[in-house]
């Protein structure tokens, strides 16, 4: 990913002297029907003591990307972060099985030996097996797969807001 589309870093001061950095990235994709479309695109931490910031984050979400840690040292921890985004996403009265959802398995660009990794395979069955959502393999830091997460949950969540707005 080029420098120039990357979002700014943010930072929220939180209880116990830690400070939350996350990315944001406002984009505006144009408009269908004469309704304007923009997608603010917010990164967060995984970790559990992230928790309250990941419920804010989560109000009025209308798709969300979960990105999985490839290394196999994670395993638990990515079990562990799913089950923790479906409780939250419960909290919102959403149905994980029902928003927009795709899932990108992150490190990839790891050399697997020296660090073990999960196979897409493993990925798939501890995360994807009864969601049978899109996933991508992906690196954070060469970038890849993460245009390609992006335009599928962009692509998935426009379609269900424009069917949403046909109901109304």
């Amino acid at each position: 990913m080029t420098e120039n589309v990357r979002g700014k870093m943010v930072s929220i001061d939180t209880k116990g002297d830690r400070t939350l950095f996350f990315d944001f990235l406002p984009l505006s994709l144009g408009s269908i029907h004469n309704m304007s479309i923009k997608i603010q695109l917010y990164t967060v931490p995984g970790q559990v003591m992230y928790n309250a910031s990941r419920k804010l984050v989560l109000k009025g979400v209308d798709g969300v990307v979960f990105v999985a840690d490839s290394l196999r040292v994670r395993r638990a921890n990515n079990l562990e972060s799913l089950a923790n985004l479906e409780e939250n996403l419960r909290g919102e009265n959403l149905d994980m099985t029902r928003i927009p959802l795709v899932l990108q398995y992150n490190k990839r660009d790891l050399a697997d030996g020296e660090i073990p990794l999960m196979t897409i395979e493993e990925l798939d069955e501890d995360l994807n097996s009864q969601l049978h959502v899109p996933s991508f393999p992906g690196s954070a830091i060469k970038g890849t797969g993460v245009f390609e997460t992006l335009r599928e949950i962009s692509k998935i969540t426009v379609k269900q807001v424009h069917e949403k707005l046909l109901k109304r």
